[in-house]
C-alpha cells in the first residue's frame, strides 16, 4: 500500500528554536515527541536563506539557481533588484507552469493532492492549482499575512463572513487540514501543509506571551543584554538602519508563536491516530530558512551558529529537519549526514514507487539510504547560490560544502571564506589563507556547479557610494 504523505514547512523557524534542537527557552513538547518518533538531521540546511527559492525547490527537487527564483517573490508579481555596491543579480518570478512537481507526479501516480498555507510562488495562474495540487487552501501570492496573524488576514483565499474576528491563522489552518484527513477515505493523500508562522509580523496570543514574559523573567533573561548593534546594512534601501543581532532566545511573542505552532503539529498527529492514517504516513517536518536573527525585530538566536534568515553563513540556512516513517526509520535516532531541500523531492518519489518525467532534472539525491540505515549518500558537495541583498544584512554570494569543509564566495569584493563545519560550526575561523589549494578546489567546484546550472551573478553598481559618502574604488 502506497503511503500517505503529510509534509510540514515551516516559515523562518531556526535551526535552535525547538526544545529537542536545543532551545532552553521554547516548550515544543509535541515536537520534541515527534523527534523521538523521527529520525532528526542535525545537520540539514534549507536550500536558500530565503523562503520562495526553498519552496520552489522542496516542490521540484532543483536547486534555485537551476529554477532561476533564486530569491524571494515580490507580492506584486515584479522582481525586486535591491542595490548597493552590486546590483542584484534578475531572477524568475513565479514557479514556471512547465516545471514538474511533487504534487504533479504524485497525482499522476493515484494520490489526492492538497496545498494548506502559504504558497509564496506566484499568483493567478501560478497557484498549486496549477501545479498539480487538487484542493488549496490559503495558497496565493502573499509571503505574509497583510493584515497579520489573528483575523481578517487580508487574503481573499481565507478571509469570509464565517471567519469570527481574531481567529489565529495557524489554528484555521490546522483545522481545514484536520478537515481534509478525517473527510478522507480513498486513495492515498499528500498534504502539503505550509503554515505562515513564525514569520513577521510577530504576535502571539496574549495568554501566551504573558506565560513567556513570566518565564523569561523567571529564567533571569529580561536581566541579560538580548541584543547587539552592528554595521550599517550594506544595501541602499536600508543603508540609515544598522543591523542587530539577537544574542539570546528570549523574546516572548515569538516564543509564544512557536507554543502555538507546536500546539497545532500535535493537533494534525493527532488526527492521523484518530484516522487510522498514522501508521502509513511518512510525517516530513522542515523550515524555508534560517530563523529570523539580524532584522525586522530580531525575535530569535541561531548561536552558536553564525547570523540568520538572508545571510549565507550557517544561521541562514541550517534548519531543523525530522522524518517519521512507521516500520522504516528507526524512531528516536539522529543523523548528521549534510543534506538539503532538493533532496525531499527524489526521497518521496522513492519512497512512493513514483517516476518524474524524463525530462525533469532533479539535483537532490534520496535520503533513502539513511531512512534505512542501509548506506550513506554519494554525492560529492551541496552547493547555495544567492545573488542578492538579503532584507537582514547579507549580501551577494555562492557556498560549497563538500565532506566537512564549507567555502562562501562574497561578490562584493570576490572574497572566499573556508570553513571547517566539524570543529567550527559557527563559523569563526577562516581557513582560507592557511588551506589556499582546498579553498582554491572549492572555489573552480562552485564555479564549475554555476555554469552547469546557469546561474545568474549580480553586476556592478557604477553608481555606488558607501555611506559616509565616500566614492567607491572600483
Amino acid at each position: 500500500m502506497k503511503p500517505n504523505i503529510l509534509l510540514i514547512l515551516i516559515d523562518d523557524l531556526g535551526w535552535r528554536d525547538l526544545a529537542c534542537c536545543g532551545s532552553g527557552f521554547h516548550e515544543t513538547p509535541n515536537l520534541d515527541m515527534l523527534a523521538s518518533q523521527s529520525i532528526r538531521f542535525t545537520n540539514a540546511s534549507a536550500c536558500a536563506p530565503v523562503c520562495s527559492p526553498t519552496r520552489a525547490s522542496l516542490l521540484t527537487g532543483q536547486y534555485p539557481a537551476t529554477l532561476g527564483i533564486t530569491d524571494w517573490i515580490d507580492w506584486n508579481g515584479r522582481t525586486h533588484p535591491a542595490k548597493g555596491r552590486l546590483i542584484d543579480a534578475p531572477y524568475v518570478n513565479a514557479l514556471p507552469s512547465s516545471v514538474n512537481t511533487i504534487a504533479d507526479t504524485l497525482r499522476a501516480n493515484g494520490y489526492t493532492t492538497w496545498h494548506v498555507g502559504k504558497w509564496h510562488l506566484g499568483g493567478r495562474g501560478h497557484l498549486p492549482g496549477e501545479h498539480g495540487f487538487d484542493v488549496n487552501i490559503g495558497g496565493g501570492h502573499y509571503g505574509a499575512p497583510p493584515k497579520g496573524h489573528f483575523s481578517p488576514w487580508g487574503m481573499p483565499e481565507l478571509d469570509g463572513p464565517g471567519i469570527p474576528d481574531r481567529t489565529e491563522l495557524t489554528d484555521h489552518l490546522t483545522d481545514r487540514a484536520i478537515e481534509l484527513i478525517r473527510t478522507h477515505n480513498a486513495s492515498p493523500f499528500f498534504l502539503n501543509l505550509c503554515h505562515y508562522s513564525v514569520h513577521t509580523p510577530i504576535e502571539g496570543k496574549p495568554d501566551l506571551v504573558l506565560k513567556y514574559k513570566a518565564r523569561a523573567k523567571a529564567l533571569g533573561l529580561d536581566r541579560i543584554t538580548a541584543f547587539e548593534e552592528g554595521d550599517l546594512f550594506p544595501c541602499d534601501h536600508k543603508r540609515t538602519k544598522r543591523i542587530v543581532r539577537r544574542l539570546i532566545q528570549s523574546d516572548p511573542a515569538y516564543a509564544a508563536m512557536v507554543e502555538n505552532l507546536d500546539w497545532n503539529i500535535g493537533r494534525i498527529l493527532d488526527a492521523l491516530d484518530q484516522s487510522g492514517a498514522c501508521k502509513n504516513t511518512i510525517v516530513v517536518f522542515t523550515s524555508d530558512n534560517g530563523g529570523l536573527s539580524t532584522a525586522e525585530g530580531s525575535p530569535t538566536c541561531n548561536l552558536p551558529l553564525a547570523e540568520g534568515k538572508g545571510w549565507m553563513y550557517e544561521g541562514g540556512t541550517r534548519v531543523p529537519l525530522l522524518i517519521r516513517w512507521p516500520g522504516v526509520v528507526t524512531p528516536g535516532t539522529t543523523n548528521d549526514t549534510p543534506v538539503t531541500t532538493p533532496d525531499l523531492f527524489p526521497t518521496l518519489m522513492q519512497a512512493t514507487g513514483s517516476t518524474p518525467p524524463a525530462t525533469h532534472r532533479v539535483d537532490g539525491e534520496s535520503l533513502m539510504p539513511l531512512l534505512t540505515a542501509e548506506g550513506g549518500l554519494t554525492r560529492e558537495a551541496i552547493f547555495w547560490h544567492y545573488p542578492h541583498y538579503g532584507n537582514q544584512g547579507g549580501t551577494p554570494g555562492s557556498s560549497i560544502l563538500c565532506g566537512k569543509y564549507k567555502l562562501i564566495e562574497f561578490f562584493e569584493d570576490d572574497r572566499v571564506e573556508l570553513y571547517d563545519l566539524e570543529s567550527d560550526p559557527g563559523e569563526k575561523h577562516d581557513l582560507s589563507g592557511q588551506e589556499r589549494d582546498r579553498a582554491k578546489r572549492l572555489q573552480e567546484l562552485l564555479a564549475n556547479w554555476r555554469q552547469c546550472v546557469g546561474a545568474r551573478l549580480p553586476l556592478r553598481n557604477a553608481e555606488w557610494t558607501p555611506p559616509n559618502g565616500v566614492p567607491s574604488q572600483q
